[in-house]
């Protein structure tokens, strides 16, 4: 599941493109010569690079929108694929020599569309099947990936896999084996640029992934691997790396910029730490930021220890950008010293996709258009999920019915007793049921991560702080205010899919009032929660672990789990019902208020 982005506005701000073109190729001084017996006079040679990088393309292939079987579509006019991308990479190679261009990923491959489902679940890649994204990363060229924490959804086998299929390596210096404490995966790659006449330029990549990773899948990597912080590995690293000759190091974080972390005090190590990395850990030049879903043009770090300037750049999400980072170097004492770096990231929107990733993969996309197209069942009515930010809607309903459904069949007798209720959070503002026929896409619109489902207990103390957690979403609006939707939500910096509403109880969020008093009226069936009531609450496996931060859940006792996704449990749902009717869901759980008047 994606992590909170840092603050849009701020970083935008300061990442203003500076970015300039270069030189296509080196340049050896040449000198003049006065007199015959003289020697020519050497001027100091230097040389030109660049690194290119992609973060969190997610399993995007094409310009294409799998929920809603069309091309993509965007307020912002952005573009989505790697095929896109392709050609703008072969642009940047064409116009600075192929000897002269890197080509880095930040990780976020395997998982987050259609595409990527069918080929971890429905086809799952093997020796005769490959990834469509090994293919076409193949096809670029990559000279290394780091691992993304959504590497680890479909489980360490499938990773593995795809791990095989690929042509240059994924990185993780901070993804270690849990017994062994060695690294499960290549920490470094060392490339060389070669430069005519002179010594080659070492380029040292080190890869590094999200400590969140021991949280978010904890199911599939519990007593397997850990996951140590960013900076403690880099600090291991970095000077490995110029140990052994590197001329430039480069770094490729899947972790944001602002040091923060979405999941509270669950883990002793920092969520989005590439600035302190870059602050922290002495002998960077540059790094690659992923996992944020931001655009940071470019921006600078000053390392405490040696006050030289980190570069660092981070390109959005799903192909909408590419970085590239432009190095200068000089050849001084048989070294080559870095004496100018600058970033920028491009759009891709203006190119056409690379013909030859199309002749490559057009079948694997018919096959997943063919899926997603799929029929399921029928929809008595349209349902939207336009307003679930700050309604209780049917189609949120759909989500919390199933989850409690299907813990509830796989109780034990005991906990059956106990009252059942469910949470969960509006991961798509866009998603639509229509009325009518319903397909895979609808419902893989509407719940779009490949989350698993678990039970869990909390008591009626439990789960009013963790309702109260989840209203901190809500700005505050004093009494007599209007309420304007377009700035209610998100409030400290957090996102829809990290805001959970709860199903089987009844309650208000009344957003007059301060964080932490703001839940007001909590019954089940009609009566007032007991603080020492016991609740059995259906959540998925990422809240479960942990993910978000909330309060007790994490820490609270099990009674049911399952490896199925929620998302085929909603397409099972269906085809067993045949009819999806909010009639036969839930009445109205929850409400917004100010000070006890309902806002809508």
């Amino acid at each position: 599941m994606p992590v909170n982005p840092m603050n849009r506005r701020e970083f935008v701000q300061k990442s203003a493109v500076t970015g300039a073109a270069v030189a296509v190729a080196g340049t050896l001084g040449t000198g003049t010569a006065e007199a015959a017996p003289q020697k020519p006079e050497c001027k100091p040679r230097t040389w030109t690079f660049s690194i290119l990088g992609t973060t969190d393309l997610h399993s995007h292939v094409f310009d294409w929108d799998y929920y809603k079987d069309a091309a993509y579509k965007d307020s912002k006019g952005n573009s989505v694929g790697v095929a896109r991308v392709a050609t703008l990479i072969k642009q940047q190679r064409a116009a600075k020599g192929e000897d002269h261009v890197l080509l880095v990923d930040a990780g976020d491959i395997i998982q987050g569309t259609s595409l990527a489902y069918y080929f971890a679940r429905v086809d799952p890649i093997s020796d005769t099947v490959r990834h469509p994204m090994a293919v076409a990363m193949n096809h670029m060229r990559y000279d290394a990936a780091a691992l993304g924490n959504h590497e680890f959804n479909y489980g360490i086998d499938t990773l593995r896999k795809f791990e095989q299929q690929c042509h240059f390596p994924l990185l993780g210096a901070n993804a270690l084996d849990a017994k062994t404490l060695r690294p499960a995966f290549q920490p470094y790659t060392v490339k060389r640029i070669r430069v005519p006449g002179a010594p080659d330029i070492k380029v040292g990549i080190l890869g590094l992934t999200n400590p969140g990773i021991a949280l978010w899948d904890k199911d599939n990597v519990s007593g397997k691997m850990v996951f140590p912080g960013l900076v403690e590995q880099a600090k291991k690293y970095v000077p490995r790396l110029r140990a052994l000759g590197c001329d430039v190091v480069f770094l490729t974080d899947h972790s944001g910029l602002d040091g923060s972390s979405s999941y509270g005090d669950e883990l002793p190590y920092i969520e989005n730490a590439s600035n302190l990395v870059a602050e922290q850990v002495p002998g960077i030049d540059a790094i690659l930021v992923g996992h944020t879903h931001v655009e940071v043009s470019s921006y600078t770090v000053k390392n405490a220890d040696t006050g030289e300037e980190v570069l660092l750049s981070e390109p959005y999400c799903w192909g909408y950008r590419l970085s590239v980072f432009d190095f200068e170097v000089e050849l001084e004492h048989g070294r080559w010293k870095v004496t100018s770096k600058t970033a920028q990231t491009l759009n891709p929107n203006t190119v056409d996709e690379d013909p030859e990733i199309k002749k490559l993969l057009e079948a694997d996309h018919e096959l997943v258009v063919k899926y997603v197209n799929t029929a399921v069942g029928t929809c008595t009515e349209d349902l939207s999920a336009a307003e679930s930010c700050w309604k209780d809607v049917p189609i949120m309903d759909f989500i919390q019915e199933v989850q409690m459904q299907s813990v509830k069949a796989g109780l034990s007798t005991a906990d059956a007793a106990l009252p059942l209720i469910s949470v969960a959070a509006p991961f798509s503002r866009t998603a639509d049921i229509p009325a009518g026929n319903v397909t895979i896409k609808d419902v893989a619109g509407l719940y779009i991560y490949d989350n698993t489902l678990y039970g869990k207990k909390l008591t009626g103390a439990q789960l009013k702080d963790y309702l109260e957690y989840a209203a901190k979403y809500y700005h505050q609006v004093p009494s007599g205010t209007k309420v304007d939707t377009s700035t209610l939500t998100n409030a400290n910096s957090f996102w829809d899919y990290m805001y959970d509403t709860a199903a089987g109880v009844s309650y208000e969020i009344d957003i007059a009032q301060a964080e932490g008093s703001r839940v007001k009226n909590l019954s089940y069936n009609g009566t007032a929660v007991a603080d020492d009531q016991v609740f059995v609450v259906a959540v998925n496996n990422y809240r479960a672990n942990g993910g978000s931060g909330y309060p007790h859940i994490a820490s609270a006792e099990i009674a049911y789990s399952s490896t199925n996704e929620i998302r085929q449990l909603m397409i099972d749902y269906l085809l067993a019902k045949g009819t999806l009717n909010p009639a036969d869901f839930a009445a109205v759980n929850w409400k917004l208020t100010q000070d006890g008047t309902p806002v809508f």
